[in-house]
């Protein structure tokens, strides 16, 4: 692998990030500057934070990224469950949205796991 841009666990959620944007702002007007800017935010923290770490010479300060991109996953997954309680998405929507962050956040679990393997 060249770049980050050449990790799976990026690719989805960089497009993760890019459908909950669009999807944000379906949300009425008054939640433009609350919880879709939260969820905006937290989403691309996700692939931001897995690219921060990428080849930084210090194993810890990529863990830390990848810990971070796991918290904001969740933190995602908290506005997205928001949304569908206040009737923003519907929930097929947030299911399988839901779905997909649940597998970023396994694969980040791996590589996280791969990496602590690879420096004992």
């Amino acid at each position: 692998m060249k770049t980050f841009r050449d990790l799976n666990v990026y690719k989805k959620s960089f497009k993760l990030h890019i459908e909950i944007h669009e999807l944000s702002m379906t949300f009425p007007k008054f939640e433009m500057y609350e919880l879709g800017s939260q969820i905006r935010r937290s989403s691309n923290s996700v692939p931001a934070n897995i690219a921060e770490g990428y080849n930084n010479q210090h194993t810890n300060i990529y863990l830390e990224g990848l810990n971070r991109s796991i918290g904001e996953s969740q933190e995602t997954q908290h506005h997205l469950g928001a949304a569908c309680e206040k009737g923003y998405i519907s929930h097929d929507e947030f299911v399988e949205i839901d779905g997909r962050y649940t597998e970023c956040i396994k694969m980040l679990f791996g590589l996280r796991k791969a990496l602590l393997n690879k420096h004992r």
